[in-house]
C-alpha cells in the first residue's frame, strides 16, 4: 500500500499477535476517538473513558448489538438478548503524544483462542474501526515524528532475526545507533557548506578554490561513509543468513551432524544405506551467522527411482551452497565418488572427517589430514569430528564462519546499515562527498562543490527519513507484517 493511500488519524484496529492458541492474545487500535470508540464496547466505559495515558483498566469486551437466542428447536420461540460478553479483558490506554504511534492507542490483552481474538476483532470492525494495512502503526509512528526510517526498519529486523547477534544488530539501530551515526555524518558537511557559503558571501583573494574551506571535516566523513557501506555485506550475512549443505556418501553420518547442530532429534538416523531420500532443511546459528542447514540424501548409485531423485537434489543444493560440508567416514578410505566430487565442488567445501571417536588405528591427527589430503588434487580445509559425541564440532563452526565472513569486518564498534535501501544512499554520498574534493583539487567553482555536497546530504536524509519519496515509503512498509 502506497504513503498516500493510508488515512492519518483514522481509527484501525488488528491482532498484534500470532493466530494460534496461546495464554494471551493483543488487539491494537489506534487513531482519533479510538478510545471512545473502545469504551462503546467495554463493560466500564467510564472507567476506560477517564482512565490516564500509559494505565490499565480491567473489564469485558462485551457485544451490545442484539442477539436471538432459540431456547427450543421444536419451537419458534426466541428470547431476544441485549448484550453478550465476549471476554475478559485488560486494557493498556496509551494517550497522545505518549504512544508509539503519537496517537491515541489502546492495546486490547484478552485470552489467547483464535476464535476470541478474532472475535473481538471483527466486533470493533463493526464499530467504527477499519482493519490496518501492513506497515501502518510503524508508518504513523513515522509521520507523527516518534521515529525514524532507520528506527521503523529495524523494528521488521528484530522481527525476522533469527539468532541473538541479527537481533542485536538490529536492537542497535532500534536504539538509534544508525540515525546519530548518519545526523554526525551531515553536521561534518553542513559545518564546511556554511564555511563555504560565507567564502561565497565575503570572497577574499584565494589561490584555488580547495583553499576556501577546511578538507578535514570532509575527509572524516567519507572515512565513515566508506564504513557505512562496507558494514552493509555483513550486516545482510546476519540478516539472510547463508546455505550450509551437508552432502557425503550414505552412512557417512551426515544426519547424526545434522541433528548435533540442530541441539535436536530433526533427521532419521540409521545404519541403513538409503535412509535419507529428500533433503531436510532447517535453520541453525554458527557462533551467532543464521545459516539454512540442508540435510541431504546420500550419494551413491543406486536403482531405486526416489533414492536417485534425491541424490540428484542433493547435487543441485550443494552447486547453491554457501559452503558445503562434505562427509566422509574417517574409519573407511576414500571411495572414487568421494574424490570427484570434492576435487570438482565449485562451491566453498570443508572435508569432515566423521567417526573420529572409532579411527583409533592412526594415532596422529595431522597423519590422518595428511594421509586424506593426498589423495586429492585440491586442498580443501580438513575438520576431524564426531557427530556422536560433539568432538570437534567447535573447531568446525570456526572453520565455516572463517568461510562465511571472508572479508567481511564482523567486529565493529559503530553502527552498521539495515537494508539495502540504505546501503545505496549512503553509497550514493560517498560518492558526491568524494566528487565535492574532486572538484575542489580540480578548481571548479564554489557552487560546484556546493552541489555535490548537498547531493550527499540529500542521499543521507533519504536513510533517515529527512526525504524520501513515495514509493521508497510504499516499499519499506508494505513489508510489515499487519500488527507493526
Amino acid at each position: 500500500m502506497k504513503p498516500d493511500q493510508y488515512t492519518p488519524e483514522e481509527p484501525i484496529s488488528s491482532i498484534a499477535t500470532a493466530l494460534a492458541p496461546a495464554a494471551l492474545g493483543i488487539v491494537r487500535v489506534s487513531g482519533k476517538g479510538c478510545i471512545e470508540l473502545v469504551s462503546k464496547v467495554f463493560s466500564r466505559p467510564e472507567a476506560l473513558l477517564k482512565a490516564a495515558g500509559n494505565t490499565l483498566v480491567y473489564g469485558w469486551i462485551i457485544d451490545k448489538s442484539p442477539i436471538d437466542l432459540i431456547i427450543d428447536k421444536s419451537s419458534s420461540d426466541l428470547i431476544r438478548g441485549s448484550t453478550q460478553k465476549i471476554d475478559e479483558v485488560m486494557l493498556a490506554v496509551y494517550r497522545v503524544p505518549k504512544s508509539f504511534t503519537g496517537e491515541d492507542m489502546v492495546e486490547i490483552f484478552c485470552h489467547g483462542g483464535v476464535s476470541v481474538v478474532t472475535a473481538i476483532h471483527n466486533l470493533l470492525l463493526k464499530n467504527g474501526f477499519r482493519q490496518a494495512n501492513r506497515g501502518e502503526y510503524t508508518f504513523r509512528a513515522y509521520i507523527n515524528g516518534k521515529t525514524d526510517l532507520t528506527k521503523a526498519e529495524a523494528v521488521r529486523e528484530i522481527i525476522e532475526s533469527h539468532t541473538d547477534v541479527s537481533r542485536s544488530h538490529a536492537a542497535g539501530r532500534l536504539a538509534g545507533s544508525l540515525f546519530e551515526e548518519i545526523d554526525s555524518i551531515k553536521t561534518l558537511i553542513i559545518n564546511t557548506l556554511a564555511a563555504i557559503e560565507v567564502e561565497i558571501e565575503y570572497p577574499e583573494d584565494e589561490e584555488t578554490i580547495a583553499d576556501t574551506f577546511d578538507r578535514k571535516d570532509i575527509e572524516t566523513a567519507i572515512k565513515r561513509l566508506q564504513s557505512l557501506v562496507d558494514s552493509w555485506k555483513g550486516e545482510k550475512l546476519y540478516q539472510d543468513g547463508a546455505r550450509v549443505v551437508l552432502a557425503g556418501k550414505t552412512n557417512a553420518g551426515k544426519s547424526s551432524l545434522f541433528n548435533s547442530m540442530l541441539k535436536e532429534e530433526r533427521a532419521i538416523v540409521s545404519d541403513i544405506e538409503g535412509t535419507t531420500r529428500d533433503w531436510l532443511e532447517s535453520w541453525a546459528s554458527i557462533n551467532g551467522i543464521p545459516v539454512r542447514l540442508f540435510d541431504t540424501a546420500g550419494l551413491r548409485q543406486t536403482e531405486d527411482k526416489i533414492e536417485a531423485q534425491g541424490v540428484e537434489l542433493s547435487k543441485n543444493l550443494a552447486n547453491d551452497a554457501d559452503v558445503v560440508l562434505y562427509l566422509v567416514d574417517s574409519t573407511l578410505p576414500l571411495t572414487p565418488e568421494d574424490k570427484d566430487f570434492i576435487d570438482n565442488c565449485r562451491e566453498p567445501l570443508i572435508v569432515v572427517m566423521n567417526k573420529c571417536d572409532k579411527d583409533s588405528l592412526i594415532k596422529s591427527e595431522n597423519d590422518k589430514k595428511k594421509m586424506l589430503l593426498r589423495e586429492l588434487r585440491r586442498q580443501p580445509p580438513v575438520c576431524r569430528i564426531s557427530a556422536k559425541t560433539g568432538e570437534g564440532l567447535s573447531s568446525l563452526y570456526d572453520q565455516i564462519t572463517s568461510i562465511l565472513t571472508r572479508g567481511i569486518a564482523t567486529e565493529r564498534q559503530q553502527a552498521g546499515l539495515g537494508s539495502q535501501r540504505q546501503k545505496e544512499a549512503v553509497a550514493e554520498a560517498l560518492e558526491c562527498t568524494k566528487h565535492a574534493l574532486i572538484s575542489a583539487d580540480d578548481n571548479y567553482t564554489l557552487d560546484a562543490v556546493v552541489q555535490d555536497l548537498e547531493d550527499a546530504l540529500d542521499s543521507l536524509s533519504e536513510v533517515t527519513g529527512d526525504i524520501t519519496p513515495d514509493d521508497v515509503l510504499g516499499t519499506i512498509f508494505e513489508n510489515f507484517c499487519v500488527g507493526k
